[in-house]
Parts: C-alpha cells; sequence; structure tokens
C-alpha cells in the first residue's frame, strides 16, 4: 500500500477548516517541494449543493495554483470535507478527477466526535488507498511522494 507522510500542521489547517463550516464541504489544494507537502491553499466551494458536493472556484484554483509555481511547489494533493457522509471518494469524485498522481485526502465529519482523515490515489477511474501518517514536522514528511510498504 501507497504511504503519504504529512506534517501535523498540515493536517491541523485542513481539519480545522472542515471544522469552521461544519455543514458545507470545503475543499482546497495542496503544495509540496521536492515531494515534501508543504502548504495547504483552501479554495472556496462554489457548487450550488456545498452541503453534499464540492466544485472548486476556477478562478481561486487557478489563483493556488500560480501561488505554487511562484513559490516553486508543485500539486501534491487535492481535499475535501464530507459533512455527512463516510470518507470516501464518490462517484462523481473518481468521474472528475483530473490529476492521477495527486493525494486525494477526504475529511469526514460523520462521526461522533472523532474526525477521520482517509488518503486515496484515483487513476483510470480506479480507487487505491493511501496510508496517511502524520509528522510532526515538514523534514519528516521527507520520502511523501507515495512510497510503497513492503
Amino acid at each position: 500500500m501507497a504511504i503519504a507522510r504529512l506534517p501535523r500542521t498540515l493536517v491541523n489547517q485542513i481539519l480545522q477548516q472542515a471544522l469552521r463550516t461544519p455543514d458545507r464541504e470545503v475543499c482546497g489544494l495542496i503544495g509540496s517541494r521536492n515531494a515534501i507537502p508543504t502548504r495547504c491553499y483552501p479554495v472556496p466551494n462554489v457548487s450550488p449543493e456545498p452541503q453534499r458536493l464540492f466544485e472548486m472556484d476556477p478562478q481561486g484554483q487557478i489563483e493556488a495554483m500560480r501561488q505554487m509555481r511562484e513559490r516553486g511547489e508543485t500539486l501534491f494533493g487535492i481535499y475535501h470535507s464530507h459533512p455527512c457522509a463516510p470518507p470516501l471518494p464518490s462517484a462523481r469524485d473518481v468521474a472528475e478527477n483530473q490529476y492521477p498522481d495527486a493525494l486525494y485526502l477526504i475529511v469526514s465529519l460523520n462521526t461522533k466526535g472523532v474526525l477521520e482523515l482517509q488518503g486515496f490515489r484515483i487513476r483510470d477511474g480506479q480507487v487505491m488507498p493511501v496510508e496517511l501518517e502524520v509528522t510532526e514536522s515538514t523534514e519528516e514528511a521527507a520520502g511523501s511522494a507515495f512510497t510503497h510498504a513492503g
């Protein structure tokens, strides 16, 4: 199984964003430098049904990608939340995925007091789980680019 290492500060930013608007899906991008995830880029959700779907604001997504380029980062991951569903990609998530090399993170608020964060890779219509390892620092996240466990 593939493994992705994420710095705790980055994971906390994503979880806090989901908790701020628990009734609507949040979404964004994760930038990396040298395959080490470094920065979270929240992007507004412009879906007409944000309580159950996400659609990244096109201008917000372009701006996030521009900021990544300016900082010498590349796209590492895409994240969104599920206010009322488990942390699994929907059929729509799979069908609309345009970044097969990106880590796909889903936060579920559909739990009893505990947030769930799951990672996936979506390629050619196939969903592959990715084990998430939360590290204390960015340096510890080195080697995050989907290493494979023995």
